[in-house]
């Protein structure tokens, strides 16, 4: 991921819960594309076949909220979206989200600000700009990004584990 990226905006509503990302009856599907493809059925049904690769979800309050499922986060990142904004994300989702290589980012505004189709700017660590404006973010620590950067934990935990058998500790 790099640190200044650009996406085309889904916006959604406050609360979306896991069950709405993914029902659980679908969250059983071991194939994550398989799986992906009934991500938001529910809210957006258009949404898995016409997302695309580097769009951007922005959301209102809680989103994430519910079960505390893992394929959540999966049955969106399948997609390529590998950031979400929103006023507040539920905790448990938070951690599974970057777990799963997706960036977050809280900011009670920027919904605000935007419509559906927009192009929103990314500069980690530093501002959304959409529509002209600029708004600040919060600053994502050095071990998440690298997370981030890496595609997720697992492949984190590989390259970490890799590099040490390399330098012989």
């Amino acid at each position: 991921m790099e640190k200044k990226f650009s996406g085309k905006l889904w916006k959604l509503p406050d609360d979306v819960d896991t069950d709405t990302i993914i029902a659980g009856r679908h969250g059983v599907i071991l194939d994550k594309k398989e799986m992906g493809s009934h991500c938001l059925e529910t809210l957006r049904p258009e949404f898995a076949s016409q997302v695309q690769p580097g769009d951007i979800i922005v959301a209102g309050k809680n989103f994430g909220c519910g079960s505390s499922r893992e394929m959540a986060a999966e049955a969106i990142n399948v997609h390529g979206v590998y950031c979400i904004i929103a006023k507040s994300f539920a905790r448990i989702f938070f951690r599974n989200a970057i777990n799963n290589g997706m960036l977050l980012i809280e900011n009670a505004e920027i919904p605000e600000h935007c419509e559906e189709g927009d192009i929103l700017t990314v500069e980690v660590n530093q501002s959304v700009t959409v529509n002209g404006k600029s708004f600040s973010i919060p600053k994502v620590s050095n071990n998440l990004f690298e997370i981030i950067q890496d595609g997720g934990l697992i492949p984190n935990i590989i390259k970490r584990m890799e590099k040490a058998e390399v330098e012989g500790r």
